[in-house]
């Protein structure tokens, strides 16, 4: 039977000896299939010796046709924003703690993949932010985020004090810690954290979150995802605040730096087992009853 996938690339958690195993079973596995692998530089650092190609990871989003990303949530992250513009399909295995996004654990790894190469599994799309850093009209950043771009305080005790425009339409201005920008799927992330609501994955949303707000009136809002947001950073000589993309991605800001948040046009393809339910991941991860 000839595999759904032909050339399958693998990303993992780097530098961490905890996926060397996942990581051998995998190789072996697509080997024995007589599947070509990829490796990006980061997977390559925790096997010895590969015989298969490592290549760049943008050599590897042209030429494979379905990423595997060995780790925790934070890889699949990593992954998604290099691979989305290609429009790679990626599967998730959960080396990692929590595995909202990574959800197939690597017990049951051998078995999903031959589902999978059969053309069994269930598809997603998932919405990206786009994120740039304007000073005095210039774009001095950008990046893209799968879960979250934050606007944040670091390193000082003191608030920092924002201005936010929806469209061009004024909504506040807050003091607080920062402010989180969410899609669907980073709703379970650091926006949770702040109170903010879990949207669906499907759903064509933005949710922004205060952090730690001056004024407790200040409460999360929900707002279409083809909106453009624009967030200004107020404050003395003495403010000191960054962005961040998905928590890896950072950038320092000064005083009146424009942050500009729209959907990114290309969205991430994500694989799923079949039988994938969200609410169950919900109910697993959060420990509901």
């Amino acid at each position: 039977m000839t595999a759904h996938f032909q050339n399958i690339g693998i990303i993992s958690k780097s530098a961490d000896p905890s996926v060397a195993e996942t990581l051998a079973t995998l190789l072996s596995f697509l080997e024995q299939r007589g599947i070509p692998a990829l490796l990006d530089e980061s997977a390559a650092a925790s096997v010895p010796n590969p015989t298969a190609p490592v290549v760049s990871r943008e050599e590897l989003a042209a030429r494979c046709d379905l990423a595997i990303a060995v780790g925790g949530d934070g890889t699949l992250l990593n992954a998604a924003r290099s691979l989305a513009d290609a429009g790679v399909p990626l599967l998730g295995i959960n080396r990692g703690r929590l595995g909202f996004l990574a959800d197939v654990l690597p017990a049951d790894m051998t078995g999903c993949l031959d589902r999978v190469l059969a053309g069994e599994y269930q598809e997603e799309e998932r919405t990206l932010l786009h994120a740039e850093v304007l000073r005095n009209g210039e774009c001095l950043h950008r990046s893209d985020a799968l879960n979250d771009v934050v606007v944040h305080k670091y390193d000082i005790a003191r608030m920092i004090e924002l201005e936010t425009h929806i469209d061009g339409r004024f909504l506040n201005t807050q003091r607080s810690d920062g402010l989180v920008m969410a899609t669907p799927t980073g709703s379970t992330a650091y926006a949770l954290s702040g109170g903010g609501p879990i949207l669906h994955p499907t759903l064509s949303a933005i949710v922004l979150v205060p952090i730690c707000p001056h004024t407790l009136t200040n409460r999360p809002i929900v707002i279409n995802d083809h909106a453009t947001i624009e967030v200004i950073l107020h404050g003395g000589s003495t403010t000191e605040a960054q962005v961040t993309c998905d928590g890896q991605v950072k950038f320092p800001l000064d005083r009146g730096d424009r942050v500009r948040v729209c959907r990114k046009e290309k969205t991430i393809r994500l694989l799923h087992p079949p039988g994938h339910d969200h609410y169950e991941v919900l109910r697993e991860k959060l420990r509901w009853g």
